[in-house]
């Protein structure tokens, strides 16, 4: 779906407004029936205000629909294809269509254990998490007692909603949903920035495996042409920046030993604000580097 202007949004009838956010909140249009009759929005961080608040007046039934309308993490209806077409993107952008038989028992193993226990699907925003963070919130949810749950439930709806929002609606501000990842690398042995450094941004999984998000080059400046990550939250997971140093070094026929004492630099973080911003440059010579992390 192509993006609408708050202004169209505003001058639209109740049905065309429906039927352009009707599905903002999974299977429940009556959340933007019923933020309509709040228009006209000066924002979109107002419309966003309008739908939450149209789930919280709603109450324990309408509630309780929400909530279960929405599917299991990697569970039969997400591997028959039978998701709404935003689930199926956000679970496929959190790799929940890759996983290993190992991995996908114990997603089962966590779904039946959670709707044992508070009658409901268990409800994340994947886009701000990784695989092992989403086993992790599990674990750690599955402590809370149902009040807690219920009311964890319905935060992360309004988060999944935040986002789809931002990518439907454009208006005079946006919403803060976005993260920001970048590198610069500096060459400390001529003291200048880095130009055409090979880069690999890579995802470390549970079992020490790499998956390559990805593959990019500095510029004259020693960065990227394009933040890492830039106009979507960073999952919650462990990463690592490999910095082709060796070839650099190489082609400017600076002094070093044979092989290059230094030949990739990996360089491994840990992001857990997806919303935040993080600069991770990389000091460097043939023989020594150092890193921070940056804003």
């Amino acid at each position: 779906m192509n993006p609408v202007s708050l202004e169209t949004l505003n001058d639209a009838g109740r049905e065309a407004f429906a039927a352009m956010l009707g599905d903002v909140m999974e299977l429940a249009p009556w959340v933007a029936e019923q933020a309509y009759t709040a228009r006209p929005f000066a924002s979109v961080a107002a419309l966003y205000q309008a739908m939450t608040d149209a789930v919280r007046k709603a109450g324990d039934v309408p509630q309780r629909a929400l909530i279960e309308g929405h599917p299991d993490l990697a569970g039969k209806a997400a591997r028959e294809g039978k998701l709404t077409a935003d689930s199926t993107a956000e679970q496929v952008g959190a790799g929940l269509d890759r996983l290993s038989e190992e991995e996908f028992a114990a997603f089962h193993g966590l779904n039946s254990a959670y709707r044992k226990k508070f009658g409901m699907p268990f409800i994340v925003c994947v886009r701000r998490h990784g695989k092992e963070s989403i086993l992790r919130e599990f674990e750690r949810r599955l402590q809370n007692d149902a009040a807690a749950e219920r009311e964890a439930a319905l935060g992360e709806i309004f988060r999944i909603a935040a986002l789809r929002l931002d990518q439907r609606v454009t208006g005079p501000d946006k919403l803060k949903v976005h993260g920001h990842l970048s590198t610069h690398v500096l060459d400390v042995h001529d003291g200048h920035p880095a130009e055409s450094v090979a880069i690999e941004l890579c995802e470390i999984e549970a079992g020490g495996g790499a998956r390559i998000l990805r593959r990019t080059v500095t510029n004259a400046d020693g960065r990227t042409e394009k933040p890492l990550f830039g106009g979507t939250p960073i999952p919650i997971a462990t990463y690592e920046l490999r910095f082709a140093v060796g070839e650099y070094f190489a082609r400017l026929h600076t002094p070093m030993s044979d092989p290059p004492f230094l030949s990739i630099v990996p360089v491994r973080f840990a992001v857990a604000e997806p919303e935040g911003k993080y600069h991770v440059p990389l000091l460097v010579s043939p023989w020594s580097y150092s890193t921070y992390r940056g804003s």
